[in-house]
């Protein structure tokens, strides 16, 4: 249940800052308007409270392995949201990102 719990917050955490720098891309690049760069302001602090719900107490290591997930998060964004195409690189750094989540996060560790 532990590493479920963590996987349902890095994904809750991937949500919260892309989608928040997207509300601010939109708001700022695309000419949106203030009110969506104030949600992507508040999306991107409650970000900053997700991972404090991680069952790991180490913040380094907890930021760590959500920077894999970001790195795959974003792509899959991208192709969600925005319509990008990734490549086969682009998969594959995706991929090795992930694994290197699961090595930090997850990987059985000595008392």
């Amino acid at each position: 249940m532990t590493v479920a719990r963590s996987l349902l917050l890095f994904g809750l955490a991937a949500l919260a800052e892309i989608g928040g720098a997207w509300l601010v891309w939109q708001g700022w690049r695309e000419h949106r308007g203030l009110w969506w760069i104030a949600a992507g302001v508040l999306a991107l602090g409650a970000y900053g409270f997700v991972a404090t719900f991680q069952p790991d107490p180490n913040f380094g290591r907890v930021l760590a392995a959500y920077g894999g997930v970001f790195v795959a998060g974003s792509l899959g964004w991208a192709m969600l949201v925005d319509g990008f195409r990734p490549d086969r690189w682009d998969l594959v750094g995706a991929a090795i990102c992930l694994l290197g989540v699961a090595v930090i996060m997850y990987a059985p560790r000595g008392g």
